[in-house]
């Protein structure tokens, strides 16, 4: 008899240490999720993600409060790195400790539509993200929202060019892709690689060229400052070439600081720092 109620208790013992298991497995990968899920909306700034994220986790609103329960096992001697939305302002804390502080530049929160109804918003996400890594001289690659963007405000069309295909110039010459360069072939036979910049793309008969991923057109230097810590799918906190928009709500979603102030926090920020944004 004894026997029999030993074993009826090992076993109920391990159905309770399998649905704690499970129970933790559970929350474990619902966590991880909702980490994806927000550095994802980072990048793709999509609202419809956004409230999906929300209602899966139970919230009405992001807070930091909200991120910082769903970490309440975070060491308190750990610095970390909190970014005000509102205040346009950068903490990096220890405890109570302020280590180091800086104005921010954060999303316009303007909104972009092209002509097949894909919807951005450039807010500045809030929830709880981590430094994945530290780049120096960091190239930004722009996304195709930056070409539509920027067609918008020049009254121009866009095409994008692949590799393989070319553009037929009126007066003469194409423009095709050549290695790792978009260039312009002239009947004559020279090749010429186009230089650009942010603000300075390919335009050619009306329309603004989109150029493939991987070519040097498609890569600007100095946008981002001289420094990033990288937070996931495209999103950031760096340097700018435009120092008097900090402050403002100016960027389309990462978090923009002076290049000094970049410089000093890239110097004292280890990968794997949480960054709070509300």
């Amino acid at each position: 008899m004894r026997h029999g109620l030993r074993i009826i208790w090992v076993l109920a013992l391990c159905v309770l240490a399998t649905l704690g298991a499970s129970i933790w497995l559970v929350k474990d990968v619902l966590r991880e999720r909702f980490r994806r899920d927000i550095t994802r909306m980072a990048f793709n700034h999509n609202l419809d993600l956004l409230e999906d994220v929300r209602r899966s986790v139970g919230a009405t609103r992001d807070t930091l409060a909200a991120s910082q329960r769903d970490e309440p096992d975070m060491p308190d001697d750990k610095p970390y790195i909190v970014v005000s939305i509102e205040d346009h302002r950068l903490w990096y804390k220890q405890g109570d400790q302020v280590l180091f502080t800086a104005r921010v530049a954060t999303g316009s929160g303007k909104e972009l539509v092209n002509e097949g109804g894909v919807h951005w918003k450039f807010d500045t996400p809030r929830g709880r993200l981590v430094v994945l890594s530290k780049e120096m001289d960091p190239v930004w690659v722009p996304p195709d929202w930056h070409y539509m963007e920027l067609a918008k405000k020049k009254n121009l069309g866009t095409i994008k060019l692949a590799r393989g295909q070319s553009i037929v110039l009126q007066g003469g010459g194409k423009i095709v892709v050549s290695g790792n360069d978009v260039v312009t072939q002239y009947p004559d036979g020279r090749i010429e690689p186009f230089e650009v910049k942010e603000g300075k793309e390919i335009v050619a008969n009306g329309n603004l060229i989109i150029p493939p991923f991987g070519t040097n057109q498609r890569k600007y230097s100095g946008t981002l400052g001289v420094e990033r810590l990288y937070l996931g799918d495209g999103y950031g906190i760096h340097g700018t070439d435009e120092p008097m928009s900090i402050g403002t709500n100016a960027s389309h979603g990462c978090v923009r600081l002076r290049n000094e102030d970049i410089e000093t926090l890239f110097r004292v920020v280890p990968i794997g720092t949480v960054v709070y944004i509300y």
